[in-house]
């Protein structure tokens, strides 16, 4: 039993070890994307997309802030609408937004 737990142990510490995020370059970022590299390049230039340039060359990408780029305009689905709009009706209140 005790060695059991010592390996879920060992293995959830493997795991945290893997998370520390390391940041991605542009060309990795483009990749993680999808993105052609002069859309990526059009996006940075304008400053539309969360990066950093350490020393003022290379371009350097947050996963964690790219994941969030990204998931910065939900679409709603025809069911979510639904349901607000019948939580309107019945409540007289906006549900959730």
């Amino acid at each position: 039993m005790e060695n059991i737990i010592l390996e879920k142990i060992s293995n959830i510490e493997s795991l945290l070890k893997g998370q520390t995020e390391k940041p991605l370059t542009f060309d990795e970022a483009a990749d993680y994307l999808g993105f052609s590299k002069s859309y990526l390049y059009k996006l940075t230039s304008a400053s539309k997309i969360p990066h950093y340039k350490p020393q003022g060359k290379r371009l350097y990408f947050s996963k964690g802030e790219l994941n969030t780029w990204l998931y910065r305009n939900p679409v709603k689905t025809t069911g979510k609408i639904e349901q607000q709009a019948d939580d309107y009706i019945v409540n007289g209140k906006r549900g959730g937004q």
